[in-house]
């Protein structure tokens, strides 16, 4: 989020000159809680009042994402490249600065501590993801989940996002996406060639040690 003043004061209206980040966080707020008349409907109505999102529906968590990352979408659906029906409309109806702002408020938004508890997998699952996820599967070609998203899943930069503690059920859907082409914005196809040569019930078992793991913030 930018940090620079804004370059003009607010006249007419007797106001002080604000911090842009004051403006854009109070335009993210109410893109999140109210939407605009542009076609954008209010993010908590999927995601939820504390962005924790909605694992049975399949809307992802963003509280605590990165803030690039989450622009990086918006914009990626709001040209289409990402597909998904319900997003792309929601995009197309946003501004530049409103991607900007929307995103920043949920990167600003601490994860809730459920985060990291939304899975039932049996132990037997989870040591089998916790092994893909730290160490990989050299002998097919797939490298630690690790190598790209951080120590625990915890995300690098606008590239990479957090997957500890999102919904073991989304991660699974966006394999499944990068397997069957509908997912292609991901950097030089790294995701889309790893989840290639992954079979369910091993994409099923990382998506399931990610999810029991407690997102950045959750827990701190």
């Amino acid at each position: 989020m930018a940090k620079s003043y804004a370059g003009k004061a607010l006249t007419g209206l007797g106001l002080l000159t604000l911090p842009w980040g004051v403006l854009a966080s109070d335009l993210g707020e109410t893109l999140a809680q109210q939407g605009n008349d542009q076609g954008a409907q209010a993010c908590v109505s999927c995601h939820g009042a504390d962005g924790s999102g909605n694992a049975a529906a399949g809307f992802p968590r963003l509280a605590g994402l990165d803030a690039a990352y989450l622009a990086k979408q918006l914009e990626d659906f709001q040209s289409d490249a990402r597909n998904q029906p319900v997003m792309n409309p929601i995009a197309q109806g946003l501004s530049a600065e409103e991607i900007e702002a929307v995103a920043g408020y949920y990167g600003d938004m601490p994860a809730p501590e459920s985060a990291g508890q939304g899975t039932d997998a049996s132990e037997d699952v989870l040591a089998r993801g916790e092994a893909i996820a730290e160490r990989g599967m050299w002998d097919k070609g797939v490298p630690a989940c690790t190598s790209c998203h951080g120590p625990d899943g915890r995300g690098v930069g606008e590239a990479f996002p957090t997957i500890a503690g999102q919904h073991a059920g989304y991660i699974t859907s966006q394999i499944e996406a990068w397997q069957s082409g509908q997912r292609s914005n991901d950097p030089n196809r790294l995701m889309a060639e790893v989840a290639e040569r992954m079979t369910d019930e091993e994409a099923e078992a990382a998506a399931a040690y990610f999810a029991s793991l407690p997102a950045p913030g959750s827990q701190e």
